[in-house]
């Protein structure tokens, strides 16, 4: 697998409250995880999103490369 760099869009899987999947870029890279800035997400996430700041940790095994969202 390739190395995770800050700037790369991946999807996380889902963890803890979430109930689906969400992508997003990585702003930072920590020793076994990942900050991710999340930018695409289940409307019935919404709530949680907005707690959490469009932010979430996740292990760098769960951030799977994605295909950038088109703006």
């Amino acid at each position: 697998m390739a190395e995770h760099q800050v700037g790369d869009y991946v999807k996380g899987k889902k963890f803890g409250s979430f109930e689906h999947d969400f992508e997003g870029e990585i702003e930072k890279i920590y020793e076994n995880s990942v900050l991710i800035h999340i930018l695409s997400y289940n409307k019935s996430d919404r709530i949680l999103v907005g707690e959490l700041n469009n932010r979430a940790i996740v292990r760098k095994e769960d951030a799977e490369p994605a295909k950038a969202k088109a703006e």
